[in-house]
């Protein structure tokens, strides 16, 4: 039996497995790029993914972080860890389901990875840490930009 997090994981592969031709969304169409985003690739579903990714990143490094203890397993770190995962997850919800009021959730979630991120570099010299901040960074971006667009 899988769990939540095996589900949702595999629940990231699924967009990329399937055809063009099989997606049932409607086209969307791309807003113009960021700086270190490719012109043109700034869709719901390029939110969604990336948010789905922050959300398992960081579910995935607050279980590094208790593994590791010390620094890493703060009452405070694991918290941010925890809330971020939750609030990427629901992001990717609020997208999914093209609510009107997407603006807002984008806008506390680029927030939310910001602060997460910014508490995961200050572990210098750890991989997982920074990997985590590149990814809590990217999704960051993401939903600053889907803040602006209609969905």
């Amino acid at each position: 039996m899988w769990d939540r997090r095996q589900l949702i994981a595999a629940l990231t592969l699924i967009p990329a497995l399937a055809s063009p031709s099989a997606r049932a969304q409607p086209a969307e169409q791309p807003m113009p790029g960021m700086p270190g985003m490719q012109p043109g690739t700034m869709t719901a579903q390029s939110c969604i993914e990336s948010c789905w990714q922050s959300h398992v990143m960081c579910l995935q490094t607050e279980r590094y972080c208790m593994e590791m203890d010390g620094m890493h397993s703060t009452a405070a770190h694991l918290t941010l860890l925890a809330d971020c995962a939750a609030m990427c997850e629901t992001t990717a919800d609020t997208l999914l389901r093209r609510s009107a009021q997407h603006a807002a959730i984008c806008i506390a979630c680029a927030q939310l990875c910001d602060s997460c991120a910014a508490d995961c570099e200050a572990f210098r010299g750890d991989a997982r840490m920074l990997e985590c901040a590149r990814t809590c960074r990217g999704c960051a971006e993401h939903c600053r930009a889907m803040s602006k667009q209609e969905i």
